[in-house]
């Protein structure tokens, strides 16, 4: 990236997104075209037949999408947006080679964008980015700042007729809040006004590379907000200049609950929140269930002070916020009282989650699993089989259907068998179906009244379909 222009010199030429379609592509498609940029793409989703009426609304929004054959890569001014995972092999890639195109990752476009704002607000951590960037940039907005806000998931507050996935709102230039991905090391090339860590765990990388990615990453920071309630997020606090902490259980966290002031209900929650700044206290309603997201609602409070807004003011925006679609986003309850919940649970800890927000609640758990890759479910397997049978009970089941597989050279020896004998072996009742429609068959033949089911899985836009159909055939 030697001969990289300059920002403004970059963002007067025409772009081309492959993989347009995708959770981390989307929302960037969509701020530069909001911005005024002519941008392309392509998809193999697309040209598969995948997920058509989310294509056919990109189209009818103005985006220009081609084959995933290089066709639409035309002139070595186009700029080529691919992940760094997508494979040399691809037509796109081949032809921008062939071109001399500058080629730019997701991180490094999203990085420009968020380095060259007036400040930047960035939120990391294994589980929760989306719903905390979603909550932040709610909040923001609806205090009137008009922030630009750059998410992997589709932001229901945002979402309309013209423009059903709304994963990006397109605001000003001078406050910009996105997640940052610490998976593929990209998180060191931010530098953030705000920093938020919210938790540090196992998932793609070793808890020490893990360390010393966020503890950089809160030293860049001009003020790094910190989970309290996270041993390991804490540990690293003496990395940041200036620090605003937030927790539920620490009565030290200058974000906090008070006592005993926690209602959860199924579908929704309430509690008092202190600022410990000046003792005063607020009444938050939050319409999302679990303690987790009581976490995140704190995260966002948090950062938005440390972006000048008054914690009442945070406190009052969030009781309008409307969640995220497939973050135990609740499809329906059909005519016999069984619930139907799509969920992006794909790790040990956004799984953990979800079943100990359901579990808090009585009724049997019914969860279906289709693990995102070969490569991960080899990575976290034995740590996922651990999470369904730690915080399911002898009542509930658990199904797995095989990895998804879009094509590639993966190792595809080994998959959902091996997790599903661990899981029974820990005493959950666990099944290994092949395909997803005969999931879906097995699920209607066992679901019973007060049941709830849980769809969980990552990079396939077609289980909310899924769960879709699921729930009207239960109804």
């Amino acid at each position: 990236m030697s001969d990289m222009p300059t920002p403004d010199e970059l963002f007067a030429r025409p772009f081309f997104f492959c993989g347009i379609g995708g959770s981390g592509m989307l929302p960037l498609a969509q701020i530069l075209k909001g911005r005024g940029c002519k941008i392309e793409g392509s998809d193999r989703s697309n040209d598969q037949g995948r997920t058509p009426e989310k294509f056919g609304a990109l189209e009818r929004q103005g985006y220009t999408l081609h084959p995933q054959d290089g066709s639409g890569m035309v002139s070595s001014d186009q700029i080529l947006v691919a992940s760094a995972a997508v494979e040399d092999t691809v037509p796109e890639v081949q032809r921008a080679k062939e071109l001399g195109c500058l080629r730019l990752s997701r991180a490094e476009l999203n990085s420009i964008l968020f380095n060259t704002s007036g400040a930047g607000l960035a939120v990391a951590g294994t589980s929760g980015k989306s719903t905390v960037t979603g909550m932040l940039g709610w909040i923001l907005h609806a205090c009137g700042r008009e922030p630009t806000i750059m998410n992997g998931a589709v932001m229901k507050n945002f979402v309309s007729p013209e423009r059903p996935y709304a994963s990006a709102v397109v605001g000003g230039q001078s406050l910009y809040v996105s997640e940052v991905d610490e998976s593929d090391g990209s998180i060191a090339l931010y530098r953030p006004a705000v920093g938020i860590l919210l938790n540090v765990s196992l998932d793609h990388k070793s808890m020490e590379e893990l360390r010393q990615l966020f503890g950089d990453y809160l030293a860049r920071s001009r003020i790094s907000v910190i989970n309290a309630d996270d041993a390991e997020a804490l540990a690293l606090l003496p990395n940041a200049k200036e620090v605003i902490t937030f927790g539920i259980e620490q009565d030290k966290a200058q974000i906090g609950v008070v006592p005993g002031s926690i209602a959860e209900g199924p579908m929704r929650q309430a509690a008092m929140i202190v600022d410990r700044h000046d003792g005063s206290e607020h009444s938050l309603t939050l319409n999302l269930p679990g303690r987790h997201n009581l976490s995140n609602a704190l995260a966002a409070i948090a950062g938005a002070a440390a972006a000048g807004i008054p914690v009442d003011k945070a406190v009052a925006a969030l009781a309008g916020f409307a969640g995220l679609a497939r973050r135990f986003d609740v499809v329906g309850t059909s005519v016999s009282a069984i619930t139907v919940i799509d969920d992006f649970g794909h790790n040990p800890e956004k799984c953990a989650a979800t079943l100990r927000t359901l579990k808090a609640h009585p009724g049997r758990v019914l969860a279906f699993f289709q693990p995102h890759g070969y490569g991960p479910l080899r990575q976290m397997g034995d740590e996922l089989a651990q999470t369904f049978a730690d915080e399911l009970t002898e009542g509930d089941r658990v199904i797995l259907c095989d990895p998804v597989y879009y094509g590639g050279t993966v190792d595809r020896s080994e998959g959902s068998e091996r997790i599903v004998r661990l899981i029974e072996d820990a005493g959950v009742h666990a099944e290994y179906i092949p395909s997803r429609k005969s999931v879906g068959d097995r699920l209607v033949n066992v679901a019973q009244p007060g049941d709830r089911i849980v769809i969980m899985g990552a990079r396939d836009d077609t289980l909310s379909g899924f769960a879709r159909d699921l729930l009207a055939r239960l109804s």
